[in-house]
């Protein structure tokens, strides 16, 4: 089986087009994986969630897709999630709520956005210093003990970080990074960021061999043409936004 895995799109709807024009060249997948984060941001958030709804991917509920899911907005909402549930109907905001937390992709196989028991917390990164780093793998096992023993590997996103870790004794994980969002700051206590370093669309692909285990991974990166998705930002009052999209930097 060939899973692609495409996450954290944050309604960059010409980052996923790219993504999925790039898929098509490769031969395509057997199955198309989405871990959640769909359209939280001051881009295109509407034409992302109808693109999404006519591919009908399985996909996995992030914490921003809970949040934009909220039928109402208060000072607490975050402007990104704010932004696309002005733009978003109503039909679309409770289809991004039932989404499920976990998904089991084939035998062994399990999809979540962040972890398997919650949707804002990080599975394999650590705060240091105000950045994300890799978090000791005595905190990884711990944070993936709600999985079935069983579990050979795990597709996760949310930190925006592409990272392949096997686990001694336990599944492979795999982030793929982001699609749509190369960049973050987040104040929530501690703050830190997330950088991914350059400005392009991430995704990867997954091989299981006759077996059922991992046989390869691809980690993908694909130019697209972030520019018009950072003027669009900056459209939306999000200068912050526009650096990111055009540099994979929080700051230059």
């Amino acid at each position: 089986m060939r899973i692609a895995v495409i996450a954290d799109i944050h309604g960059n709807v010409l980052a996923l087009d790219a993504v999925l024009d790039d898929l098509r060249s490769r031969g395509g997948a057997d199955i198309t994986v989405d871990l959640g984060d769909c359209v939280s941001g001051p881009l295109w958030p509407r034409e992302t969630m109808e693109r999404l709804q006519a591919l009908n991917l399985p996909t996995v509920r992030g914490n921003h897709d809970r949040r934009v899911a909220q039928d109402t907005a208060d000072e607490t909402m975050w402007p990104s999630d704010r932004y696309a549930q002005e733009r978003l109907t109503a039909a679309q905001r409770e289809a991004l709520l039932a989404l499920p937390l976990t998904l089991e992709i084939a035998p062994g196989v399990v999809a979540f956005h962040a972890r398997p028991d919650h949707d804002e917390k990080y599975l394999a990164d650590a705060i240091v210093d105000g950045q994300l780093v890799r978090a000791p793998l005595a905190a990884i096992r711990r944070r993936l003990k709600p999985l079935d023993p069983a579990c050979r590997l795990v597709l996760c996103g949310h930190s925006h970080r592409n990272e392949l870790i096997r686990i001694p004794g336990g599944p492979v994980i795999f982030n793929p990074g982001s699609v749509g969002c190369p960049a973050y700051d987040d104040d929530t206590p501690p703050a830190h960021v997330s950088e991914q370093g350059s400005p392009h669309a991430r995704y990867g692909i997954v091989e299981l061999g006759t077996d059922g285990h991992p046989s390869r991974f691809e980690s993908i990166a694909v130019d697209y043409d972030h520019e018009a998705a950072a003027k669009q930002a900056e459209q939306a009052g999000r200068p912050e936004w526009a650096q990111a999209l055009r540099t994979g930097f929080i700051k230059d």
